[in-house]
């Protein structure tokens, strides 16, 4: 077999690099430093293949992979709780590994010696992060699935047309229910029918000086900070207290456009609940959403066709919940549903948020998180965040891209300037053409068709926001922290056809890791929006 070669093959590199004579030629000067490196390699190669790939190749023959794909509303999750330690214990030998590697200087080696290195750190780190996705999912998923008892999580579906930090207020509710990987949704709601709490609910203070009590005033507005599990926790105690007796375990979150990736993979799905096609019957909304129309249906068109906001929700909610039926019932290809999922992970539109603690850490280590401060948000992390201002559904014309410019400084710091170009692509004729729940109406102050948008900067940890301009122009803005990490605010209007560029500085950035820029996600494709770095000549 290939893999007993293989072995046979990294035991015997290891017993030769470890043994005596290549001890003493590892001390040799100068040269030794190769003789050491390649120990390290030996040793690596062998813990891999005896510790990672041994236990997962026996895991992968035994699993039903088809089974844990949702089949009738169900995943089978026993399996993979079976197979948590191993998956475990794979992921902390390649971690361990590709640190060893990583640890090697590599400019004291021979290029012969170094280039193959390098490359071998650099595959170790694909597999390792690949792995430790698999180890965090092998020890949520079951706990989560209801293996152990029921569980209930509050579903948000995020409306990318009315932006918040997250993605977009959180107007379609619903719960979901779990028990042994039965998968259920019910008590479907919208955060329109749910009342201001007054007064607000208690919310991180530093939060709330940032973003105001408003976090926890209403329910489309918890989710004005980017830091989702303060924006999780506030909703879950806001649904919790207008349902008494309706605990939920922790909270689940999503836009349209992660329903139109499960639609890749569903194909499409037919609308059949009465109470919802009636309505849109006479209308040119479909019957049948398809991942090519879903995300304008439910941001644009249902606006246009559907006066009653009540009725807009509803619509939503049905949409949101035939698709998850299509998705628990196993419709479609199966094999595209985990692409799917992780893509918009990816893309920062799928977020969970757990209210047992063994379970968020785990998830704080993952993508889902949507964290802004903690170890996922270090090194040279920068944030561009989106909260609407017009009080409408404007977003659906806002089009956006993201860049850091770097400046490099002899004293060892740098200098970033997070630049935003933003253009207001609707009709000319918005305030006339398009219905006055989309252009709010002027009701907060916005001239029809225009939008506003209130753009929310973070840059690292320690350092400093230092200045804002608006197409090169200098102007007020508004300064705050957040943990760590500095925060700028800008304001911004557009009429339809108008554009404008954006730019916050922030000046002694200490971190000298790759930089990192995430954004609000939008109706645009994530790569269309984050732009690649620029760095300046005095970075070359």
């Amino acid at each position: 077999m290939t893999f007993d070669r293989m072995r046979e093959s990294t035991s015997s590199a290891r017993a030769t690099a470890t043994g005596p004579l290549w001890k003493v030629a590892s001390a040799v000067p100068v040269v030794g430093a190769n003789f050491a490196a390649v120990t390290e390699v030996a040793v690596s190669a062998d813990d891999v293949a005896a510790r990672a790939v041994a236990p997962l190749l026996g895991q992968y023959e035994s699993l039903d992979w088809q089974a844990l794909s949702p089949t009738d509303g169900r995943i089978d999750a026993a399996q993979l709780k079976e197979a948590a330690p191993s998956i475990s214990t794979a992921a902390n030998t390649v971690r361990l590994s590709h640190d060893r590697l990583a640890s090697i200087d590599l400019s004291r080696l021979l290029p012969e010696v170094a280039d193959p290195i390098r490359s071998a750190t650099e595959q170790l780190k694909s597999v390792d992060t690949a792995l430790g996705t698999a180890a965090s999912a092998a020890q949520l998923l079951p706990p989560m699935l209801g293996t152990d008892g029921e569980r209930n999580y509050l579903l948000l579906v995020q409306n990318s047309a009315e932006s918040r930090a997250t993605g977009g207020i959180p107007g379609a509710l619903a719960v979901l229910t779990v028990k042994d990987g039965q998968i259920s949704l019910s008590d479907q709601s919208s955060a329109a029918g749910m009342e201001a709490f007054r007064p607000p609910l208690e919310v991180d203070p530093e939060q709330e000086r940032l973003y105001t009590a408003r976090l926890g005033t209403q329910m489309q507005n918890v989710n004005l900070t980017p830091h989702f599990p303060t924006a999780a926790e506030t909703a879950k105690r806001m649904w919790e207290e207008r349902r008494p007796g309706k605990t939920v375990d922790g909270v689940l979150a999503l836009d349209p456009v992660v329903l139109a990736h499960l639609l890749e993979a569903t194909g499409p799905v037919d609308l059949t609940d009465p109470a919802v096609v009636r309505p849109i019957d006479g209308t040119s909304l479909p019957r049948s959403l398809t991942k090519d129309n879903v995300v304008p249906t439910l941001l644009s068109d249902v606006y246009r066709e559907i006066e009653d906001p009540v009725a807009q929700d509803a619509y939503f909610a049905a949409v949101a919940a035939s698709v998850f039926s299509a998705f628990t019932d196993g419709q479609g290809d199966s094999s595209r549903l985990i692409p799917a999922l992780t893509t918009s992970v990816q893309e920062n539109r799928l977020y969970l948020w757990s209210q047992n603690k063994e379970e968020q850490d785990i998830i704080a280590t993952t993508g889902l998180a949507g964290s802004v401060t903690g170890a996922n948000a270090g090194g040279a992390s920068f944030g561009a965040y989106f909260n609407d201002g017009t009080g409408a559904k404007m977003d659906y014309f806002a089009s956006r891209t993201a860049q850091l410019l770097q400046t490099c400084q002899d004293d060892g710091y740098s200098r970033y300037d997070v630049q935003l170009t933003v253009e207001n692509t609707a009709p000319q004729d918005a305030a006339a053409s398009l219905p006055a729940y989309v252009t709010g109406a002027g009701v907060y102050g916005v001239e029809p068709g225009h939008f506003r948008t209130n753009y929310v900067v973070y840059g690292p940890a320690q350092s400093l926001v230092e200045s804002a301009r608006i197409n090169g122009e200098p102007i007020a803005f508004g300064a705050g922290k957040h943990g760590q990490r500095p925060v700028g605010t800008v304001t911004l209007e557009l009429a339809p056809g108008e554009s404008a560029v954006v730019d916050i500085e922030f000046s002694r950035v200490v971190q000298n890791s790759e930089p990192k820029l995430q954004v609000t996600p939008s109706v645009q494709p994530l790569k269309d929006v984050i732009l690649p770095v620029d760095r300046g000549e005095s970075c070359s």
